[in-house]
């Protein structure tokens, strides 16, 4: 299997380069992203694929159900330098249908260290639980659920004191939340938007009424 990856990887190097024989040579020369991405380690969900984005043009993080935890290092050391570093212009929140994190928040089973790591996601069914009950069945009582999910992390990135800074020195920064759909491949705005100026939010557009 080994030996197939790397024999996929010659042929797509090859056939990039014949198409534009200088993008190797100007990836390596500057990375300027334009977005930050935040999104699920799913697979399914690659960043750059599904926003028809080029590599360069994205700054990805992933982690199991894009949780944004507050005491998240790793998160907390890519958007930082993100920010500060790359001046990206736009992050973004990335959610998705289906998300098996969530299913496994949502399951009395045990899940080793996930069940620790998404002890946020069962928090927010815990407090949107009459919102969610108004849901047609299971699968979409979760992906609501993974909708909040999204909200509650742009909230969270938006809380950091690296966002606080940024906005204080006048960087022209936002704050997106998005979520894919794994059946049609389409992502959609969560309508929760947040940029410089005071600390408002949009609406998602399944706004939660609890």
């Amino acid at each position: 299997m080994l030996n197939d990856l790397l024999k996929r990887n010659r042929i797509w190097s090859d056939q990039r380069h014949a198409e534009e024989p200088e993008y190797f040579k100007r990836l390596a020369a500057l990375q300027a992203p334009e977005f930050f991405w935040i999104g699920c380690s799913d697979s399914r969900v690659p960043a750059n694929v599904v926003a028809g984005l080029e590599p360069g043009e994205v700054f990805v993080h992933r982690n199991v159900a894009n949780i944004v935890h507050s005491s998240d290092m790793n998160l907390l050391s890519a958007l930082e330098f993100a920010v500060d570093a790359l001046k990206v212009r736009e992050i973004i929140v990335c959610g998705h249908y289906g998300c098996g994190g969530v299913k496994a928040a949502t399951e009395d089973l045990p899940h080793g260290l996930a069940d620790h790591w998404l002890e946020p996601i069962r928090r927010l069914a815990r407090n949107y639980t009459v919102d969610l009950a108004r849901e047609i069945d299971m699968e979409a009582r979760r992906d609501r659920l993974a909708e909040l999910n999204v909200i509650e992390g742009v909230r969270r990135v938006c809380e950091t004191p690296i966002l606080q800074r940024a906005w204080r020195r006048g960087a022209d920064l936002r704050v997106h939340g998005l979520i894919y759909g794994l059946k049609d491949g389409r992502l959609r705005n969560l309508d929760c938007s947040i940029g410089p100026g005071p600390f408002q939010t949009g609406h998602s557009h399944k706004e939660a009424t609890q």
